[in-house]
């Protein structure tokens, strides 16, 4: 089994009986075929007669993010389910994720889900949703934000327990220099996964900076800073996509460091299957997506709220060789 940070909290999956009928709303990864694609996973049939209400999803991701995948995956399958009418719509771009959350509004939607990665470009905007009257939720990106903006709850983990638990895991695999690889500059999260990270290693942690939308500069800087310090021994990337750019980056270095990461994916599950990879920590991004519109419906159904004020915490859990063989087939199906 994964092994789950001591003290970590991680409050049980909200099970809602909800019908469906086909989905209907727009997506960014394929319109209507995401949405027959979640409609014949889900089964194609919603188990509730409740009014078809819209929700809108709000990312910060970018385009081609497989951890979004995964998020929005579990979103629609949970919007088939609850006979809801899913949007989906996403920019990295602070100011762009605010105004298509302004165009959610604008839409008069039920139900609104945002990620916070950038809070402060965001909190005017999530406040206007809540005077409109739109409950919203807020996922994976600003626990801390979330109930001060006047989100119902916030699904996800706590972006600092996930980084101490990082460094944890590197003091017990005897680590001594660790490499911390931001790929976007004025993510909290991500700062605050390095900064946790940095508390609780025994060791150094040093932070290198990289563009995560070139993917060539990011396996160039990981390798120039590997080739210029030979003490360093553990790479941890803050993503599943970059795990493979560290492996390349370490492979022409010629380091011996460990490359670990964040997040779990098809790819990562066969880095630790195979070696390549020593730890990732999973947060269980279908489980954020999936409850996320589950817990809309059930406050537009039923005033039902979660957490009690707190976040529910979705991860983390530390994956390694041993549990990446159990989750590898939900990782190919693109659901873990």
């Amino acid at each position: 089994m994964a092994r789950v940070r001591t003290g970590v909290r991680v409050m049980g999956a909200v099970l809602a009986v909800v019908l469906g009928a086909s989905l209907t709303g727009c997506s960014s990864t394929g319109g209507k075929r995401a949405e027959e694609r979640a409609a014949a996973e889900a089964g194609g049939r919603s188990a509730v007669d409740t009014p078809r209400w819209t929700f809108a999803m709000v990312t910060h991701s970018g385009d081609g993010d497989t951890f979004w995948d995964i998020v929005q995956k579990g979103a629609e399958q949970a919007a088939v389910k609850d006979n809801i009418n899913f949007l989906y719509s996403h920019d990295a771009e602070a100011q762009q994720q605010a105004q298509l959350v302004q165009t959610a509004i604008d839409k008069k939607v039920d139900g609104l889900i945002v990620s916070l990665a950038k809070p402060d470009a965001m909190k005017a905007v999530v406040a206007k949703a809540v005077k409109a009257g739109i409950p919203v939720i807020t996922v994976n990106s600003g626990s801390a934000e979330s109930k001060e903006f006047g989100a119902l709850a916030h699904i996800g983990q706590d972006e600092t327990i996930a980084g101490e638990a990082v460094g944890d895991e590197l003091d017990a695999r005897g680590r001594e220099k660790a490499l911390c690889i931001l790929h976007e500059q004025g993510n909290v999260g991500h700062e605050q996964r390095c900064a946790g990270a940095k508390k609780t290693f025994d060791g150094t942690m040093q932070n290198l900076y990289v563009d995560g939308t070139n993917m060539p500069d990011v396996t160039a800087s990981i390798e120039a800073k590997l080739q210029s310090d030979r003490s360093i021994d553990a790479v941890v990337t803050l993503g599943a996509p970059f795990a493979d750019a560290a492996v390349q980056a370490k492979q022409t270095a010629g380091s011996k460091a460990e490359i670990d990461t964040f997040d779990l994916n098809a790819k990562v599950a066969a880095g630790l299957q195979d070696g390549r990879l020593g730890f990732a920590v999973d947060q269980q991004p279908y489980l954020q997506g999936y409850e996320a519109v589950d817990l809309l419906w059930l406050h537009r159904y039923n005033r039902n709220v979660l957490g009690g004020g707190l976040p529910v915490l979705t991860g983390p859990q530390i994956i390694t060789a041993d549990d990446a063989k159990a989750l590898a087939d939900y990782a190919r199906r693109g659901t873990r």
